[in-house]
């Protein structure tokens, strides 16, 4: 079996004899030809891997031919051989989406490597890329024993994410499922590190705790905002830091990246308290305490991130930035986002821009509830596939690049992240149990120990006590909770779908971005 049918069509063919013997004998099957008109037949007839055209024939000239071969089939690299490189004729044939090109004379070698980039150019990365985990796998098993601090955790999830992303180009299901297998037991290792330490972190007195959602705007947003440039910050919720990798590239294109850092959310993972903290400056039993009319527990009713703005004029006051100009716009379907579209030229009088964009929770949540996201999102790789495809198309972005060639900084985080879900645990509750797969608060709560995280005394934890003796279990790794009734069918329901609220190094290190205009 050749390793590639290769099409050459040069009107001088027989001097090129013995470069088509050379390609012979490195594996190739090559068909000769020595004018446009049959190379157009011959593709339209046969299965071709590459066209090697000359540019300068009689009859119907080599960008002629290349765009009707085009038109048959779009897929088909041509490498483009011409003896001049005049500016016009090289812009017309990048155009025209041709591969490459080469200068005549050309050497056998040269044509041998534009065939080996263009055509092995998938194999030779997947094998560069598992080469390259194989000798990284060993340092990042030495990390995870190393006793890790929250910094080293973030630097080792962020390796991970980068390794999970690299092997996508890898053909190699053995090496992704090396990779799979030290990602779960980082997760086993972290969760103990977050059971070791939280409760450290979130106390008062502590001055040795990462950057949380309480401590996000003070650190990573405020001492940026300058006079004369608008600050935008966009919380894009339930955003992963490998989503925002998947995304990474359509900002790049307008916007220069100054800093990609992560921080931790704080527990539970989930909107309602995270969200609440980020814009409050303050854990939720502060909250609570400060604004009891509008803390909400999950039990009650009522809309749980209604006052956030007032949550946040409250933390400019107390940090006494209420010089800070600020506007507060919340978007949480497509009408709101097409007039923020409309608006954003007329928030650009004002020092910070807050934009709270809802779509990414409302897809996770969706991803349970409708068959067509559970086949659209069924694993990692589709779940930032269909963020990046929603992101390119969304009112947002188009927002953004109305004003991307304005002074302006540009602060883009969220509130927590998902995990996918595949091992179930059986909790016991009474009625006034929540309903969250990841965490639930209550009283009586029947559980194994070895499957949560419990947090008897929630204050401890910075959490309010919705009810006497309530209190916290948070699911580890990839668990979720169900109750004993209907236990086979939630299950099954809920098995391999993105939930949080729990304890994961996706659901709590999550990206804080800073950009500029370019």
């Amino acid at each position: 079996m050749p390793i590639a049918t290769i099409l050459w069509v040069d009107d001088e063919m027989e001097s090129l004899q013995s470069q088509k013997l050379f390609l012979e004998t490195k594996g190739y099957s090559v068909h000769t030809l020595t004018n446009g008109f049959d190379a157009i037949d011959y593709v339209r007839e046969n299965q071709v891997d590459l066209v090697l055209l000359d540019e300068t024939m009689p009859g119907i000239t080599g960008l002629e031919t290349l765009a009707k071969i085009k038109e048959i089939n779009q897929q088909i690299p041509v490498v483009l051989i011409t003896k001049n490189e005049t500016e016009n004729l090289m812009d017309e044939a990048i155009g025209s989406q041709i591969s490459d090109y080469l200068i005549k004379p050309v050497n056998p070698n040269q044509v041998l490597l534009s065939l080996k980039k263009i055509l092995d150019n998938r194999r030779l990365v997947a094998e560069k890329t598992t080469s390259a985990y194989q000798q990284q796998f060993r340092n990042l098993f030495m990390a995870l024993n190393n006793n890790p601090d929250y910094n080293d955790w973030m630097d080792i999830y962020r390796k991970l994410v980068y390794w999970e992303l690299e092997m996508e180009k890898s053909d190699s299901p053995e090496m992704v499922e090396v990779l799979q297998s030290q990602k779960q037991e980082a997760n086993t290792e972290f969760c103990k590190f977050v059971a070791r330490n939280y409760l450290n972190w979130v106390n008062p007195k502590s001055d040795e705790a990462p950057i949380m959602s309480n401590t996000l705007f003070r650190f990573k947003v405020l001492p940026h905002i300058e006079k004369g440039t608008p600050t935008f910050f966009i919380l894009l919720d339930n955003l992963r830091f490998d989503q925002w990798k998947a995304i990474q590239p359509i900002f790049a294109a307008h916007f220069r990246i100054l800093e990609e850092d992560t921080f931790y959310s704080i527990l539970p993972t989930a909107t309602q308290y995270a969200r609440n903290a980020i814009f409050a400056g303050l854990m939720p039993v502060e909250i609570e305490r400060q604004f009891p009319q509008y803390w909400k527990n999950d039990e009650e009713e009522g809309g749980k991130n209604l006052h956030e703005e007032v949550f946040f004029r409250a933390q400019l006051k107390r940090l006494k930035r209420e010089d800070i100009k600020l506007s507060y716009v919340k978007v949480v379907n497509h009408q709101a986002g097409n007039e923020l579209v409309n608006n954003i030229h007329n928030l650009l009088g004002n020092d910070l821009n807050i934009i709270v964009y809802n779509f990414v929770d409302m897809l996770s949540h969706a991803r349970t509830e409708m068959e067509v996201l559970k086949e659209l999102a069924s694993d990692e790789i589709s779940y930032r596939s269909i963020t990046a495809s929603w992101f390119e198309h969304s009112p947002l972005f188009q927002a953004l690049k109305k004003i991307a060639d304005k002074k302006i900084n540009l602060v883009l985080a969220t509130d927590h992240g998902s995990v996918r879900v595949n091992n179930p645990h059986k909790v016991v509750g009474d009625k006034q149990t929540t309903t969250n797969l990841r965490y639930k608060h209550g009283r009586n709560l029947n559980y194994e120990a070895k499957d949560v995280l419990a947090i008897k005394d929630p204050k401890e934890a910075g959490l309010p006590v919705p009810t006497v003796n309530s209190s916290y279990i948070f699911a580890k790794e990839d668990g979720y909770l169900c109750y004993p009734n209907n236990y086979n069918h939630y299950v099954n329901y809920y098995r391999n779908t993105f939930q949080h609220g729990g304890i994961s190094l996706e659901e709590m290190i999550i990206p804080v971005i800073k950009m500029s205009s370019k």
